[in-house]
């Protein structure tokens, strides 16, 4: 059991029998009345958001998650095949399970797929993964004075904004919890 008090971002809790990851959270203390906290909850069956207040001290479920490693190997126009790193079982995850991920996902990445009843329903990728720049427009000379950036389209189809001195074939570290370049990779 959580109280709302151990709620933070990415926390997996169950409610109503359905579990649901913390996208946002923000306890409240109004000058009158009792303290509460507010939720943005994602259903991690159907991927549905939806925003929860619940009072503070108030009691949610731990759901019985299992956490396996995988490795992704491939997508083809069913969906996305990851092999069991322990029992080299392959599965097939569908394009709604595996959702915005498909961005990071990268031949041989090896991540974390989270079961609920048996079922595969989400995935943990790592915080950093690395992709090559497939189209970007050249920088101009004496343009990295403006501190801006320009839109990079990676292996993966993410669109990233990057600096200027980035070109077509770099190697780039990204974030998978934002989206956000980190830096170019030798």
């Amino acid at each position: 059991m959580y109280f709302t008090s151990d709620f933070k971002k990415g926390l997996f809790i169950e409610m109503d029998g359905v579990p649901y990851q913390i996208v946002e959270f923000q306890h409240v203390k109004p000058g009158k009345g009792n303290a509460f906290v507010r939720t943005r909850l994602k259903n991690l069956l159907t991927n549905n958001v939806i925003d929860r207040t619940l009072k503070s001290g108030e009691k949610v479920g731990e759901p019985d998650l299992e956490h396996k490693r995988m490795q992704y190997l491939y997508s083809d126009g069913s969906g996305f095949q990851f092999m069991d790193l322990d029992s080299y079982e392959q599965v097939l995850l569908e394009s709604v399970q595996v959702g915005d991920a498909k961005y990071f996902l990268t031949e041989n990445l090896e991540i974390e797929v989270l079961y609920y009843q048996g079922k595969p329903i989400a995935l943990e990728l790592p915080n950093f993964v690395f992709l090559k720049v497939k189209y970007t427009e050249p920088g101009i000379k004496g343009d990295t004075v403006s501190g801006g950036g320009k839109p990079a389209t990676m292996s993966t189809d993410l669109t990233v904004t990057v600096p200027f001195h980035i070109s077509i074939g770099d190697a780039l570290k990204i974030d998978t919890r934002t989206g956000d370049y980190v830096e170019k990779v030798k």
